[in-house]
């Protein structure tokens, strides 16, 4: 029997032996997927809107195209156009005081029975004292543009959707409305079916039937307008240059409907650098005398710009056309204003009463293909995370990365693939080196990190951190949304608040942020900042997206809060403390609520008024309690005619010398107001997402306090209810049914 050797073990043998076995390759990698997803699910809970939106708001479903709204403008003339809200027109549905843009979206073309993705070239037609809005919307389900339209009845502040009123099995957009001898004409963008074809209204504005085809050319943004005797038809032919984003074609007849003989200069040039002038952005229109047409230059950052030129000449041989000035008001809101973006469409027409302008355009929130910008860099985010998970399974031994050579070795089964052999042999040669020098690879760097040991879980710990923090990443672009914090509607109508925030000199800084960060909310207007005491900070220190109007006060009192100011341009005030930081979401759910309930106190902080005598209670025994009965004033929305006329009668004279020789309780006093002169509740609560007091770390909160703050309020409740009699029964949280009480 032959003994055998015993091998001498090297120290790195030794060493490789004493190493405690790699987890398996099925459990590591569940075990790295089962993190992943929770950090996932944890920044989703963290990052993302916590509470359901209404169903009008989840009707709409944005696509790759974009959110594409339409926004009316008036002005005394087509030069001088302001958005809606600026003329301060109200409607009492929905408490829109005033009405803002946009004014028709895909909620309000999908609450009306018909899904839409966006609403887009919206062009008017004004019949008596009605003004009729054609526009395409893009059906998500088909993912094809039909034409609907609506209808308004107040110059264009509210609108009642008429649904889709012209579906073809093609594409349909750029519905170009006009009457001719009597009867009413649609000429839609049919370019999908390549021609240009006219319709009549046999049931206007619902039911249309084809007239004719005008031209057999795939014509795109065609308008017909008749200036100096022949009528003009201008359009872009996308089949002789191929280019959709430039380039425009004259037709001219002695009628509407044909036949058309082309202009002789077709493409019409650019005078300035000879290049094709720019497509329609929309329909011509006769001022002072003279034509002007609205074109859209789209080679500027995926977006367009809309731009108006005066036609200088205009015959079957010449035409001329210069850039004149103008300028729609841009919001600076970026993402949060419904036209941030981009705007590529506009009509102007004047209205049959009066000389009024009107205008109306279509705008998007986001750039064109933001969707497939976000997916991508979201799905690249997790490609990396992948790459990650593998090294890490490597470099622990979990994994083995060993690829077989017998894979890639040549085979052929026909005569006639003998000739490719030799290719079949060299490449797989070269396969096969790459593939052993990966294996090397894999072999030299397999097992390198002990994850037993405490510097291979520093190493493991630094992985996973850079793990969570690319998931957090992608998650954000993929299930994240556009980054918008979108207002909500009311009865299909939008409105604006104005922000009024009182303060003093050394809260300069908080004042600051509260103003850059606010000013960007989309449905604020203005910010009123009430100047209690000091040196009052210069307009340009306070970096704002809107106006911001600095209301210097002679004395330092809380009553200033409440003081009647005329030049507040809206009914809506929303009452916040400077060093209170909440999202723009949270602002644009408590103004939803307001305006559903005008003559109440709409606020964040709820607090309970209870016992014999009334004491002061914080949310959480509130909570405890089930219910609240004061919201306080430092961030609530009120109706502000309402509410400080109330302040300052005569009959809350007692109350404000009490506000002031505590110098506290104004928000009890106006919360005793309230419920004073009505049996029904006054108050409601909307939970923000968070909200962050800047105060805890500036050290200059009035009531540092909490104790002595508490007993003060108190007081002054026992007082207040021997003045003005009970507060307001007490409110459940919960009991709106909108999620947003709880």
């Amino acid at each position: 029997m032959q003994s055998s050797r015993s091998l001498p073990v090297t120290a790195a043998g030794a060493h490789r032996r004493r190493q405690p076995p790699a987890p398996s390759a099925p459990a590591y990698l569940a075990a790295t997927l089962t993190l992943l997803v929770l950090a996932a699910i944890a920044y989703s809970r963290a990052a993302f809107p916590r509470f359901p939106h209404p169903p009008a708001t989840r009707r709409c479903r944005p696509d790759a195209e974009g959110s594409w709204s339409a926004g009316v403008f008036l002005g005394d003339s087509p030069f001088s156009l302001k958005p809606i809200e600026h003329w301060g027109i109200s409607s009492g549905g929905g408490a829109a005081w005033p009405v803002a843009n946009p004014v028709a979206t895909c909620a309000d073309v999908a609450g009306a029975g018909f899904p839409s993705s966006f609403v887009a070239n919206p062009f008017l037609f004004i019949q008596g004292d009605a003004i009729y809005m054609f526009f395409e919307t893009k059906d998500p389900v088909t993912s094809q543009g039909d034409i609907a339209a609506a209808i308004s009845k107040d110059a264009g502040a509210t609108w009642q959707q008429l649904g889709v009123v012209l579906d073809e099995e093609w594409h349909l957009s750029y519905p170009y409305v006009f009457s001719y001898e009597n009867k009413t004409y649609m000429m839609p963008e049919s370019s999908k079916k390549g021609n240009l074809r006219l319709y009549y209204a046999v049931d206007f504005p619902r039911k249309w039937t084809l007239e004719k085809v005008l031209l057999e050319r795939p014509l795109v943004d065609s308008v017909i307008i008749n200036f100096q005797g022949p009528y003009w038809l201008l359009g872009s032919d996308i089949s002789s240059y191929g280019s959709k984003q430039r380039g425009l074609c004259i037709w001219y007849s002695s009628s509407p409907l044909g036949p058309w003989n082309p202009h002789k200069q077709n493409p019409v040039r650019n005078n300035k650098d000879n290049k094709p002038s720019a497509r329609n952005g929309g329909r011509p229109f006769i001022y002072n005398g003279s034509l002007y047409r609205i074109g859209k230059d789209c080679d500027v950052g995926g977006g367009c710009i809309i731009q108006v030129f005066k036609v200088e000449v205009l015959t079957a041989n010449r035409y001329k056309e210069v850039v004149v000035p103008f300028v729609l008001d841009e919001s600076l809101k970026g993402r949060n204003a419904w036209n941030g973006a981009r705007s590529h469409h506009l009509d102007i027409q004047q209205l049959q009463l009066g000389q009024l302008w009107i205008g109306v355009t279509d705008g998007d929130r986001v750039p064109s293909g933001d969707s497939v910008h976000r997916l991508t860099i979201g799905y690249m985010f997790y490609g990396v995370d992948s790459v990650l998970v593998l090294l890490l399974g490597v470099l622990i031994g979990a994994i083995k990365f060993i690829l077989p050579l017998r894979w890639y070795l040549p085979h052929t089964e026909k005569r006639s693939d003998t000739f490719n052999i030799a290719k079949q042999v060299f490449l797989c040669h070269k396969l096969s080196s790459l593939i052993c020098n990966v294996n090397k690879l894999g072999s030299l760097i397999g097992g390198r990190i002990n994850y037993r040991a405490w510097k291979g879980r520093v190493y493991i710990a630094v992985i996973i951190l850079i793990l969570t923090v690319l998931t957090c990443f992608g998650t954000h672009y993929i299930f994240g949304g556009n980054g918008a914090e979108e207002p909500y509607p009311v009865k299909g109508t939008y409105s604006q608040f104005t922000l009024l925030t009182m303060t003093y000199d050394a809260r300069n800084w908080s004042l600051k942020m509260f103003v850059e960060h606010y000013s960007k909310c989309a449905s604020v207007r203005e910010i009123v900042v009430v100047w209690n005491k000091g040196q009052p900070p210069s307009q340009g220190e306070l970096k704002s997206m809107v106006p911001v109007r600095i209301r210097v006060e002679n004395k330092n009192t809380l009553n200033n809060r409440f003081n009647i100011d005329k030049e507040i341009k809206t009914r809506a005030v929303m009452e916040l403390d400077d060093d209170i930081m909440m999202t723009c979401d949270d602002l644009e759910r408590g103004f939803k609520i307001w305006r559903e309930h005008p003559d109440r106190i709409v606020g964040y902080y709820p607090r309970l008024a209870e016992g014999r005598p009334l004491k002061y209670r914080n949310e959480r025994y509130a909570r405890q309690q089930g219910g609240y009965n004061i919201i306080l004033t430092g961030a609530a929305f009120m109706d502000h005619e309402l509410a400080f006329k109330r302040y300052w009668s005569k009959e809350a004279e007692i109350g404000r010398k009490i506000v002031d020789s505590f110098f506290n309780c104004e928000d009890i006093l106006l919360n005793f107001l309230f419920a004073n002169v009505s049996s029904r509740s006054t108050v409601e609560y909307v939970k923000p997402a968070w909200a962050i007091d800047m105060s805890k770390f500036s050290g200059v909160a009035i009531s540092g306090n909490t104790k002595a703050h508490y007993h003060i309020r108190s007081k002054c409740l026992s007082i207040f209810s021997g003045i003005y009699g009970n507060l307001t029964s007490k409110r459940f949280f919960n009991s709106r049914g909108d999620g947003w009480d709880v």
